[in-house]
């Protein structure tokens, strides 16, 4: 799956040292002209994603911006539509839709309005995403399912240090805009060995993490280590067999790993963060009954986050935790 994997993997890296600051070196020492920009982005960032980029590569090709979001991706789609390389940085994926307008209206039409005389391909949007443990309303979105209903951009989302540097250089390197949604709860938690060089994961390719033969688990980010822990409970006190698929690309998405897989387990549960009222797991489960409806043995299960704003001292009965997830999966095979 993974290109260029043959060289050493020596390096322990977290989410936020090496799993980013290291990849967008890599891309700003391969690309040039290629632009990091954003709030406190020449500082190191909020969660010190761009720690020592500006001095490594001048100010004029890292900097601060004003706080607007509007402006950032602004920004972005010019820099881009001029032949630049860039990298926009929203603080906070909570605070993206500020910038909404500039992103659907523009950057993903910008190719489909001009007949492809022009486009802004080279624009990678990257924000923290997700709950964090503490964030409540405004630090804890998940905001992918407002994106993929969006034709002309790509929205990825990484479940760790190594799905993060490949599947982020091939946002950079796709002649699309993308959309690089970051799980912040995984910038001090998560620690892999990652490659020290440049290697792509592809886009629009979901992993199929382990395969099972008695239900299939989807989600992306961080739930899928919640699912993680639900298919080795599963194994163990129900004897099930789950098989555990990270989506990866959330647009466009890869509608054949995920129906393969249901027409083979017969069962299926989908699992995120987001209200679940129009999350996207509702397109899945959508695709998946009009592909797989002969093949499903039970009714396909929802486990998500509730239809409120983001608690705060309630965030533990509001994020859909192993136990939910787990109820869901004997529900699933006693139907």
């Amino acid at each position: 799956m993974y290109s260029s994997m043959s060289m050493c993997m020596n390096k322990t890296c977290n989410l936020e040292i090496l799993g980013l600051c290291f990849t967008v070196s890599i891309n700003m020492r391969c690309i040039c002209p290629s632009v990091i920009f954003g709030e406190d982005v020449a500082f190191g960032g909020v969660f010190r994603c761009t720690v020592g980029l500006r001095d490594k590569y001048g100010k004029d090709r890292v900097f601060n911006t004003p706080l607007c979001e509007q402006g950032i991706v602004g920004f972005g789609i010019g820099a881009a539509v001029a032949g630049a390389t860039a990298i926009a940085e929203i603080q906070f994926a909570d605070y993206i839709y500020p910038a909404f307008d500039q992103i659907v209206n523009e950057a993903a039409k910008y190719r489909y309005r001009s007949g492809n005389l022009f486009d802004c391909g080279n624009l990678t949007i990257r924000a923290p995403w997700g709950c964090v443990g503490h964030g409540s309303l405004y630090h804890s979105q998940s905001p992918e399912a407002f994106f993929a209903h969006c034709p002309g951009i790509k929205v990825v989302i990484p479940r760790g240090p190594v799905q993060c540097k490949g599947l982020l250089l091939s946002c950079i390197a796709d002649q699309n805009p993308c959309i690089f949604f970051e799980p912040k709860i995984l910038y001090r938690a998560a620690v892999e060995q990652v490659p020290t060089e440049a290697y792509t994961i592809p886009l629009s390719q979901a992993e199929v993490i382990q395969e099972g033969s008695d239900v299939t688990l989807v989600a992306w980010g961080t739930q899928i280590h919640v699912l993680r822990e639900v298919a080795n409970m599963a194994q163990e006190k129900l004897g099930v067999s789950c098989e555990l698929i990270d989506l990866q690309t959330i647009l466009p998405w890869d509608t054949e790993t995920v129906c393969k897989s249901v027409a083979k387990t017969g069962r299926l549960l989908i699992s995120h963060e987001a209200p679940i009222t129009g999350g996207f797991a509702a397109e899945i489960s959508s695709t998946v009954q009009e592909e797989c409806f002969l093949n499903l043995e039970a009714p396909i299960a929802r486990v998500c986050g509730y239809d409120t704003p983001f608690p705060h001292i309630f965030e533990p009965f509001y994020i859909p935790d192993k136990w939910k997830c787990f109820e869901a999966v004997k529900k699933l095979i006693s139907y």
